[in-house]
């Protein structure tokens, strides 16, 4: 983990500096989070803090949880990560099991608060991985049914042209990462369920 630990680090000063507000609607996973610059704006009125980092798995996401999530105090969680620890060779019954010790980490630490999972992208540069996304996707789905105070954010199938491949319009250069089309997806459908997922 000690890959991530020089940004954790600075997003662990900006809390205790209060750049990060405690008690807001927190967004944590990775870099489709941590790029997404203009995101306060874009959910306004609604308030948003960020504390996403780049390159996060699912894994790193359970491990720092203690050192950015709690400290912030959040009103909910919405999270993005999964798709790195595909993307990283983890095969996807591995995935789900790291997305279980979310969950656990979650009941254990903030079991009254809401949680939703965005669902992973289907990135033009990991198409050939689309298979196991999808699996991935289709497991949280399923088993957040099972619980209460959370849901699944279905943003995965408003990402595919009429042909039903990823579509390149909302991607950037490096086929990975999102640009402010993908991001209007994101933030159209996050408004429209807002009721369900911010406090």
């Amino acid at each position: 983990m000690n890959w991530y630990e020089a940004e954790v680090s600075q997003l662990e000063a900006k809390i205790r500096n209060e750049e990060i507000k405690k008690g807001a609607n927190l967004f944590y996973g990775s870099s489709s989070f941590t790029l997404w610059k203009s995101i306060k704006s874009d959910l306004a009125p609604h308030n948003v803090e960020n504390v996403a980092f780049g390159g996060s798995t699912i894994e790193a996401c359970v491990h720092f949880f203690d050192r950015l999530v709690l400290p912030c105090e959040p009103k909910s969680i919405i999270f993005y990560a999964g798709d790195n620890d595909i993307g990283n060779g983890v095969y996807h019954s591995d995935v789900m099991a790291r997305f279980e010790a979310l969950l656990a980490k979650r009941a254990q630490k903030l079991s009254g608060i809401k949680f939703t999972f965005v669902s992973l992208k289907p990135s033009p540069a990991r198409h050939h991985l689309l298979h196991r996304i999808r699996l991935v996707n289709s497991y949280v789905k399923s088993r957040l049914e099972d619980l209460d105070n959370v849901q699944y954010l279905d943003t995965h199938s408003l990402m595919y042209t009429p042909d039903g491949m990823p579509n390149p319009e909302l991607f950037g250069v490096d086929g990975l990462h999102m640009n402010a089309n993908g991001y209007d997806v994101w933030r159209n459908l996050l408004l429209s369920h807002s009721h369900k997922i911010f406090l």
